[in-house]
């Protein structure tokens, strides 16, 4: 399996499981139906697990562009291959968004709140300061994208394309700590925003919420779009520069 194609798939299950667990707790008539926000924080947790599993031996199951982003300032991947990663983030997440959109059908027709539907999708802020919800991303991006590149060993050589797997360097048991990383972010730091910490997994199922004829739905909030993109990439570069500030300060360097 290409890494491209890893990708894609590990993404699509991280929205198809993460965005899932949304849907299932805020829609209408669900068995998790206002079963609460440590519920959506452990699904999130599990759909990355699940996600990174799937595609960590082929791609190093970035799923992110954030980590994309922080993987070649780093130099664990080339930068020619970044953008293909980020396209296939990309469509992952809009294949993901639509299966929980033909999951919950029944579901979205029963449920008359126009920002529930429009939350099962992307993020909003409770309190709308686009500054701060700014501020917000980039730091609990910085909390994911940190704490990631500490646990990849500081011997590792860049990555090139002619190196097929396991490009961030992340191994099977890592995994785990990575999923229960975002569940304590979600915990921790999801109050005001959502916690996107990932551009893809807010624009493309955003994107599908504007395309699918979900009924009753709201607009799809463009006017916020930009946070949620800007904010990771922010936090990203700043996780990337404090790990390689760390790797020069290291005894094993």
């Amino acid at each position: 399996m290409s890494a491209y194609i890893a990708e894609f798939f590990g993404t699509a299950l991280l929205i198809l499981f993460g965005n899932g667990v949304v849907a299932n707790v805020v829609l209408s008539k669900t068995k998790g139906h206002n079963s609460g926000w440590i519920v959506i924080s452990a699904g999130w947790g599990l759909a990355v697990f699940v996600g990174a599993f799937c595609a960590n031996k082929y791609s190093g199951a970035h799923l992110n562009p954030a980590v994309t982003l922080a993987a070649v300032i780093t130099g664990k991947l080339e930068s020619n291959m970044a953008l293909g990663y980020v396209i296939a983030q990309l469509l992952g997440a809009m294949l993901g968004s639509l299966l929980v959109f033909v999951f919950y059908r029944e579901h979205f027709l029963a449920t008359n709140d126009q920002d529930a539907k429009l939350a099962c999708f992307c993020t909003s802020p409770n309190i709308r300061n686009l500054g701060q919800s700014l501020i917000c991303e980039a730091i609990g991006t910085y909390a994911l994208i940190l704490p990631i590149l500490l646990m990849v060993s500081p011997s590792l050589v860049p990555v090139t394309s002619d190196e097929p797997t396991n490009k961030l360097g992340l191994g099977a048991l890592e995994l785990l700590p990575v999923g229960l990383l975002v569940f304590g972010i979600g915990l921790s730091l999801g109050g005001t925003t959502g916690y996107a910490i990932n551009p893809v997994r807010d624009f493309g199922p955003r994107l599908m919420h504007a395309i699918l004829p979900i009924p009753g739905k709201r607009d799809s909030d463009w006017g916020y779009a930009w946070v949620p993109i800007v904010g990771p990439l922010l936090g990203a570069a700043l996780a990337a520069v404090t790990y390689l500030a760390l790797s020069d300060l290291s005894p094993l360097k």
